[in-house]
Parts: C-alpha cells; structure tokens; sequence
C-alpha cells in the first residue's frame, strides 16, 4: 500500500508513505513528478495523517444502560453508582448482552479512528459477569482494536463485602490492570488503605494501574498525593494512572503547588475526562459553578503527563456520548481555557501520543518507519482546523489494512450569492 501525498501531524511538507508486510516500511518527501506505482495506491491529497486515537478511559460493561433501571435525574456521580446498584439487583444481565453493547460501543469507536481502549469493568459482582464478558471481546476483537481491561471495584474496595478478594480474583483471571475508587471508601482511612492494595497487588501480579481519584468537588479529598507517593516508593508510576482527579480543580494554591511537586517525582498519568465530569461536577454548587475537570493545562505545563478519555456511553453516569474523542477533545480545551493558538495545534497529543503513553504502548506507536503501519487518515490538512471543523476520520488502517472508511458529507447550498 502507499498513502501518497500525507500531510504528517506536526511536520511540514508533503509525504509518501509506504506500507508492506504491515509494516511502515518509508516516508520519503512527496514531489508532484512523482511516478511510484503501487497495487494499493491513495491519493490523500494533503490529508493529515496522525497515529490512531487512544480511548484511556471508558465503561464498556454500562454503555447503552441509561434508563435501566431508572434515569439519574440529579445528574451526580452518586446517584450513578446507586442506580448501576440497583441495576445489578432488578435486571437479569447476561454474559451476552454486555458483550453485544460493548461491541456495539467498540463499533462506534472504531468509526472515529480509536484502536487502543482501556475499559473499566465492575468486578463488585461475585458472579464476574462483566469481566468474563469483557474478556472474551477483547480476545474477538484483537485483529482491529487493542482492549486492556481493569478490574474496577465500581462499590470500593472494603466498602462492598469481600471487595478485597473479588479484586485480586479478578487479576487472576486476566485482567491487565488493577483500579480502585478510594473517594468512595466508608473514610479516608479505608480510602487510604485501598489505593495501597491497588498499588500492592498491581507490584505482586505485575499489572499496570488505574484509580477512580477523587472524582469530586471536596477540595478535602486528597487521595492522589496517596497514589504518587505509593508509586514513587515502588518506581512504578509509569505504569500508574490517576483518572478523573477533579477535586483538584478545588484545591488551594498553596497545597497544590506543594502538590505538584510529588506528581512529577512519581511520573504517575492522568485521565481528564472533560464531557463527563463537565455534566457530573458542581451539581452540589448554587453559583459560581465549579468546571468539573482537573489542572489539565498546569499539568501539562508541568511536563506530567495528561490525556483525555470520554467515560461512558449512554449510561447510569453520562446520558450521551458516541465513541469520538475529537469532539472530547474540543469541550476539554474550552473547559480548561487552553484556546490559545498553540494549545489548539498540538491538542491532538491529549487523545494519541499522551493516552498512548498512559496505556503504556511503548512499541510500534507511532508514524514511524519500522512500526506497525496504524495509522488514521482525517479530512483536513491542517492542525488548526482539524480542531475547529471536528475533522472526521476518512480512514482508520490497521496492520496496513484499511478497517473503516467514511466518505464525508457534500453539502451544496442553492443560493447564488454564495455558490
């Protein structure tokens, strides 16, 4: 296959792009005169090419759930954890069903140019449905997408009954990364202690790290100097994620800047999650109102590492959401004031290169020669307006296949005055 005529993300100039054996085998300059011939040739006419989208953060045991067995009319994170409770009491799901949601949902994804997801899976479920149903999609649907799976104790740790041993069962089935919700504990000891046994069992049955962190405006939950200081003990915070992180967005200034200081010693992630806790964040608050979502732009500033994510699909916690991460990209840049020119050109890094970073896909990532030929296609040749005009993707390829193509919409309005 050779993409010819690309505009690479962030590189001036245009190029080819060769593909063979799946594999990226040149990226040489592009010139007009050029005579290449290839059996599978693309004429991408200047279309920017980016490594494919990285979901870091989604709940694919819930998605297309909303409604069962009632809405969240107060629109809060509790009240979604009480009705997925209740959910799991009145509603007889089976291995079947969220296996078909999730690859519905897995569908949707892969339409918007996402290869890498990570799921979160409630595991406070002695029968294991979800996982057991998790795992067999990711085995289904290894040829197109990359799904690494946490164990997410969605109740707590010790606040559900034998939550402790219902998580290390869960890495013993084949879970790739342990989670944790210590906002959720009974107290701040027991929160205390369950970002410990995350971190723990993560080191003993070396798996990677993703804790539920402080998803709330209390300004009093400070949970995540806990994960960084734990992963900076064991020199594993590569391998450590802190999501949503939004009580952040309420700290004071002074403990945050001490803050800061611990987060870049650890090398721990973060997961924004701007539409969802957009519509979770500040429904305690009369006015001013409170932005819902961490220090994305200080973090970044900081040289630590953020990405974004979008959470859930029609579910208990956030009633909309379709599976594209451009779009949760241009809500997080207006939610944390990052519209300057230059945020906007590099914005592309919070769902590749920096989600790709917190899942840990060290090889072949990239549009690299010698790498996996993953890559996505999207209309447009500019960084700038792939932001503005929420650029579709025209092709996803994977192991130099192409596995989706859009065709974009033709518009013609009938007005003279501006045909």
């Amino acid at each position: 296959m050779l993409l010819k005529n690309a505009k690479l993300y962030g590189k001036a100039g245009r190029w080819n792009i060769y593909i063979k054996d799946e594999k990226i085998v040149s990226i040489t300059s592009f010139s007009s005169e050029d005579s290449i011939e290839n059996d599978q040739t693309i004429d991408l006419e200047g279309k920017l090419v980016l490594p494919p989208f990285v979901e870091p953060h989604i709940h694919l045991d819930c998605v297309l759930t909303a409604g069962t067995p009632r809405w969240n009319q107060s629109g809060t994170l509790f009240e979604g954890i009480q009705i997925w409770s209740e959910r799991k009491v009145v509603f007889q799901d089976t291995k079947e069903n969220i296996k078909n949601r999730a690859l519905k949902a897995l569908n949707m994804q892969m339409k918007h140019g996402i290869q890498h997801v990570r799921t979160h899976v409630d595991i406070t479920d002695p029968s294991f449905l979800g996982l057991e149903a998790l795992l067999e999609v990711k085995e289904e649907v290894k040829p197109w997408v990359d799904l690494q799976i946490v164990a997410f104790p969605q109740e707590g740790i010790y606040a559900y009954p034998n939550g402790e041993e219902l998580l290390e069962e869960s890495l013993k089935m084949g879970a790739d990364v342990v989670g944790g919700i210590p906002h959720y504990e009974f107290t701040r000891e027991d929160g205390v202690r369950s970002v410990k046994k995350t971190i723990e069992l993560a080191y003993k049955y070396n798996k990677m790290v993703d804790i539920h962190c402080d998803e709330i405006d209390d300004e009093q939950s400070r949970f995540v100097e806990v994960v960084a200081a734990e992963a900076y003990k064991l020199g594993m915070g590569e391998l450590v994620t802190a999501s949503h992180t939004t009580a952040m967005g309420s700290y004071n200034d002074a403990y945050a800047y001490k803050l800061f200081k611990k987060l870049k010693q650890s090398n721990i992630n973060f997961v924004g999650l701007p539409k969802a806790n957009l519509h979770l964040q500040g429904r305690f608050d009369s006015y001013p109102k409170r932005r819902g979502i961490t220090r994305v732009k200080e973090l970044l500033e900081a040289d630590i590492n953020v990405c974004f994510g979008l959470d859930s699909i029609m579910d208990p916690w956030y009633p909309l959401g379709d599976g594209n991460l451009i779009r949760v990209l241009e809500m997080g840049l207006h939610a944390c004031h990052m519209t300057g020119y230059n945020d906007i050109v590099t914005a592309m890094k919070l769902i590749t290169t920096n989600g790709a970073k917190a899942l840990h896909l060290k090889e072949d990532y990239g549009v690299k020669e010698g790498n996996k030929a993953n890559l996505i296609v999207i209309d447009t040749d500019s960084e700038y307006e792939a932001i503005r005009c929420q650029s579709p993707v025209l092709y996803s390829i994977r192991n130099g296949e192409v596995i989706v193509e859009t065709k974009p919409a033709i518009t013609k309005i009938n007005i003279p005055i501006f045909s």
